[in-house]
């Protein structure tokens, strides 16, 4: 399949460590995953960045409609543009931003406590609602992805989205950044080592975007540890990961059960590659 990202989008990737905005869901398709992720929490009585047993990750897991969503043929073939036709799902996170609340995203680097390589995990950045300055959308720092994984603290700030408020430890000039508003059905791309965050949501309506961990099948984990992804195009020759099921209905028992076990494998590597890093027994 050709790539649908032009030779001038992919060269403004590589240079800049992320691009922005790619248009991909119509206006029918965003009021469809929306009005399911809101039925879902009329249904359970909570935001579904809020409600129990980590819904808001691996969401692809428990619901069918989220399982098409990350497999939208105009994501993956961006993605597909940069890291090849051979892609795996190797997280998801929902990230919600509830009106003028104090929700916010700290400087980090995604692939922090993901322990893999190569780095070529690629976030897409699934807008459901309007993303803007007002709203708290991703603010990046252009060309940051070139100093590597640097270390991060952990901290406890309320209203971190971040599971462990982790924030980078490195010298920087945090004022030099961009900011990347997304209209809803837009998406943008962003390099595993980027330094990013986002403040919070000062408006009056609700920010709701999907970042999907997409990686290329030739990578694979540097803790030890076995963990599960989803192939979401392609074929994986290397079988790194544990195989993840489609769900065949929406939040039914064997989906929970199957994101329970994902999820599990999934945040006991990220403690491992956390301890190995803090003892200084992991370099990258």
């Amino acid at each position: 399949m050709p790539p649908s990202l032009s030779p001038e989008q992919i060269a403004q990737y590589r240079q800049d460590g992320f691009l922005f905005p790619l248009d991909c869901l119509t206006p029918q398709e965003v009021r469809h995953y929306r009005s399911k992720l809101e039925a879902f929490e009329r249904q359970h009585g909570d935001t579904f960045g809020k409600l129990p047993n980590l819904v808001r990750s691996k969401s692809h897991l428990l619901f069918t409609w989220m399982d098409d969503l990350v497999r939208h043929p105009k994501v993956l073939d961006a993605v597909e543009s940069l890291i090849g036709p051979n892609i795996l799902i190797y997280h998801l996170t929902s990230w919600l931003k509830e009106p003028n609340e104090p929700s916010h995203v700290s400087w980090h680097q995604d692939g922090t406590y993901f322990g893999l390589e190569p780095h070529e995990q690629i976030t897409a950045w699934i807008a459901l609602s309007d993303a803007t300055p007002e709203m708290g959308c991703i603010k990046i720092i252009p060309g940051s992805q070139v100093i590597g994984q640097r270390p991060h603290k952990d901290t406890a700030t309320q209203g971190n989205l971040l599971s462990r408020g982790q924030t980078i430890d490195h010298k920087m000039d945090y004022t030099n950044y961009v900011m990347m508003p997304l209209k809803a059905g837009q998406i943008s791309l962003h390099h595993t080592h980027i330094v990013h965050a986002s403040d919070r949501n000062q408006t009056n309506e609700r920010r709701i975007g999907i970042g999907v961990s997409y990686i290329p099948t030739n990578c694979r984990l540097v803790n030890g540890a076995r963990v599960s992804a989803a192939l979401v195009r392609g074929t994986d020759e290397y079988g790194h990961f544990d195989p993840e099921p489609r769900p065949r209905a929406d939040y039914d028992a064997a989906a929970i059960a199957a994101h329970a076990r994902a999820v599990d494998q999934f945040f006991e590597s990220n403690k491992l590659l956390a301890a190995r890093r803090k003892s200084g027994n992991i370099g990258i």
